[in-house]
């Protein structure tokens, strides 16, 4: 299966949409990022430390699990939900959800809300490594890693060392036909 990024790749993507996000918001004031469980809470740990990097202060990174937002719960037998940590106030901030891979928005539309039983932000802005189109939903990312054009029988795999021991993303043939692959 083709490498669409390595490792180096990835720190080199997640580095340059910290500087975008401090470009648009004007530095890290009352900005915080917001993790969509699994990978989007450890890449946006690794942009919260290149926006400390650059800017000397780290924006707070919190994450949230849309277990029970997805709007196909009906087919899932029973939801794996693990704990949101919102330790901080949502209302009044602008918030950057990060996400590992975006497809049909479905996954970002959840995410929205689950973020507003925490509160009202001034402002959501969506931050993807990935964006691999086929959009079901008028939802467009503010900051993208790599677009990566896809057919709806192939896949993205995204492998983070938190989570999987190693950092890389892949381009795949679905196993099944009828998959379309990271739901996002």
């Amino acid at each position: 299966m083709p490498e669409i990024l390595d490792g180096a790749a990835i720190k080199r993507a997640l580095v340059r949409i910290g500087h975008e996000i401090l470009e648009r918001n004007h530095g890290v004031s009352n900005l915080a990022l917001v993790g969509v469980r699994r990978r989007g809470v450890p890449l946006a740990q690794r942009i919260a430390a290149a926006i400390e990097s650059i800017e000397g202060r780290r924006p707070p990174v919190w994450s949230v699990d849309i277990g029970l937002y997805r709007d196909d719960l009906s087919s899932r037998p029973f939801p794996v939900v693990e704990k949101s940590q919102m330790d901080g106030q949502v209302d009044g901030k602008t918030v950057v959800l990060v996400d590992d891979v975006l497809y049909t928005g479905r996954t970002v539309r959840a995410a929205m809300d689950a973020l507003s039983d925490y509160g009202r932000p001034s402002a959501i802005q969506l931050a993807v490594l990935i964006d691999r189109g086929h959009r079901e939903l008028p939802i467009r990312p503010d900051f993208v890693g790599k677009n990566v054009p896809t057919a709806r029988r192939e896949e993205i795999q995204v492998k983070v060392a938190e989570l999987d021991g190693i950092d890389g993303v892949w381009l795949q043939k679905a196993s099944n036909p009828q998959d379309s692959g990271r739901s996002g």
